[in-house]
């Protein structure tokens, strides 16, 4: 795990570009444990419960009560195309499954652990954040030939905060590769305007479009990372990541954090219970 603060170049990059990546921030060993215990998470879940398949490309999920409900809660989202007509699924459990969310960090004592390593905590201080507040975690597995594409989209436009604060902090339980579904950004992405949000309303959710016009991607580039990476993604970096069209795995674990000075809006799709209030590192 990396040690000591962020470096005066870390820092520039940061700025600069929206996003730094760090090697070697989680140990081997920590990767592997966390990956045990999803797996483990996902053995003892019952597939008939999970009402929801995961697609950026049709949102249908976005609008079902299971979705909606799972900010305090450990869920299970399966990949689009497991479920067959007989309500069976057509490949091994551990396949199926898209992504857990979204409050592993708070519900999970290894997750938990996980998400509050001191070093990320010294991170996030790094990063500029006055009050830290660990809003969600999401487990995603992208299964070899399975996983599927997340199109292009900033994590402000998810989770809105006033003014924006949300980072994201992903890491690679798996080496993620072009070839598996790694991540691309635009560097310097994120001094773009965003172009939509995405709320409730009503019993379900829309779109604030701003910008119908999609966003300039010519300059992006693959966030290749070896397990044990950790990248930080800004709130309105435009960040995407292709199918896992390998036969190799693609897990990867995501803490989005934002700063409790900040308001978080009433009408974000993702809520929390008052008898699971968010925390920091502590």
């Amino acid at each position: 795990m990396s040690q000591g603060s962020l470096t005066s170049e870390q820092l520039a990059q940061w700025n600069a570009d929206g996003y730094l990546a760090i090697e070697g921030f989680y140990s081997d060993e920590q990767c592997l444990a966390l990956r045990q215990r999803a797996l483990g998470l996902i053995e003892d879940f019952d597939p008939t419960e999970a009402t929801s398949v995961f697609s950026t490309t049709d949102k249908s999920h976005s609008q079902d009560e299971y979705f909606l409900t799972s900010g305090d809660k450990i869920r299970f989202f399966l990949e689009d195309g497991v479920v067959g007509d007989d309500g069976q699924l057509t490949v091994p459990k551990h396949q199926s499954v898209n992504k857990l969310g979204h409050a592993m960090h708070d519900l999970d004592p290894v997750f938990s652990d996980f998400s509050r390593a001191d070093d990320l905590a010294s991170l996030v201080a790094d990063l500029g954040f006055a009050d830290p507040q660990l809003l969600q975690s999401m487990y995603i597995l992208k299964p070899p030939r399975v996983g599927g594409e997340v199109i292009w989209h900033t994590d402000h436009t998810f989770l809105w905060t006033e003014p924006q604060t949300v980072v994201g902090f992903w890491v690679a339980i798996d080496d993620a590769t072009i070839d598996n579904g790694c991540m691309w950004a635009v560097p310097g992405g994120h001094r773009l305007p965003v172009k939509s949000r995405f709320r409730r309303e009503g019993t379900g959710t829309t779109d604030d479009v701003f910008d119908a016009d999609e966003y300039d991607i010519s300059e992006k580039i693959p966030l290749e990372a070896k397990r044990g990476t950790l990248i930080a993604l800004h709130g309105t970096l435009p960040h995407w990541s292709g199918p896992n069209t390998s036969a190799d795995p693609r897990h990867a674990y995501t803490v989005h954090i934002i700063d409790g000075t900040a308001q978080y809006l009433d009408d974000n799709w993702l809520q929390r219970s008052p008898e699971l209030p968010l925390r920091g590192f502590s």
